[in-house]
């Protein structure tokens, strides 16, 4: 990164490098000095035992040269399973889910409503009382995909404070209305958000809000609709959403925003990709999802 950015101690951790096709439990036994297999099998039950950067409980997982085995000290949390959210990578200081639609990242008032972070407050806290969570970035409610969070309040700073430092890719899928006219193009307008309405409002002009750059490719297309791949140069609050109305071409679903009835039953737009400087080992790492089929669907 251009600029240094500050870290917490890193955790303990044995990294293995794996030469040759073998089990996980021969590979372990081979490289961990003598340990039993009881104590592996605890290690890998308290997920405390990643294969390429994802937990594993696997005993007999296959592994192939060049994969990489990490160990790590600390115990990690027990397994998530909501049928809202769904956890894509954990360690000891950031949690990356995948949300689907109609969840809030965070309440907005009602204090009775499941969100994301309420879900994985209480998810870590399974393991530990003392464990946290700590919200770095929000999707909107009717959006699904990637998005982090932070396990130390310490983490969280980093990222907020450093956010355009750290994030290298933000990339969404949308399915719009109509048939793109340009196959590709880049959006850079000023956006305002009126206070009453708290709808965004988009100016070609500078008039003191907030630039705003999207770049957008098309994917397929038919003669009622586009499917986009965007990727954000600024992340600001409905940018997408804006831009696509401004265009001509709203997301599906996106009353707000111009649209009409959706086809798919849901607002279409997915936060497909994050990869961004790890804040701890500052390793560029990498977390993407699946386009929603339904997304797909349109075309055939």
């Amino acid at each position: 990164m251009r600029n240094k950015i500050p870290k917490v101690p890193a955790p303990k951790e044995t990294k293995l490098k794996v030469t040759e096709p073998v089990e996980l439990m021969t590979f372990l036994l081979a490289k961990m000095g003598g340990m039993s297999r009881n104590s592996i099998k605890s290690l890998l039950a308290h997920r405390q035992i990643m294969v390429n950067n994802k937990v594993t409980t696997q005993f007999n997982l296959p592994l192939q040269p060049n994969d990489l085995v990490a160990v790590t000290s600390g115990r990690g949390n027990v397994e998530l399973s909501h049928p809202k959210l769904k956890i894509i990578f954990e360690d000891q200081y950031l949690i990356i889910v995948e949300k689907k639609e109609g969840l809030l990242t965070v309440s907005t008032g009602n204090s009775d409503e499941t969100t994301a972070f309420s879900i994985l407050k209480t998810h870590v806290k399974k393991s530990s009382s003392a464990n946290r969570i700590y919200v770095v970035h929000r999707l909107d409610r009717e959006t699904s995909g990637v998005i982090m969070f932070a396990k130390t309040k310490e983490v969280q700073m980093i990222l907020q404070e450093n956010w355009h430092r750290i994030i290298t890719r933000r990339i969404y899928v949308a399915l719009v209305e109509g048939k793109m006219e340009k196959e590709q193009d880049t959006i850079m307008t000023w956006l305002t958000e009126n206070e009453k309405s708290l709808k965004i409002h988009s100016s070609d002009t500078d008039n003191g809000g907030q630039q705003a750059i999207t770049h957008y490719r098309c994917v397929k297309s038919n003669e009622n609709y586009s499917l986009l791949e965007i990727e954000l140069e600024t992340g600001r609050k409905n940018q997408i959403r804006v831009h696509m109305q401004g265009i001509d071409h709203p997301i599906v679903g996106d009353k707000k925003y111009g649209a009409g009835i959706s086809p798919i039953g849901r607002l279409g737009l997915h936060a497909r990709l994050l990869a961004f400087y790890h804040p701890i080992t500052t390793e560029v790492v990498s977390f993407e999802t699946s386009v929603p089929r339904n997304f797909l669907n349109i075309f055939h």
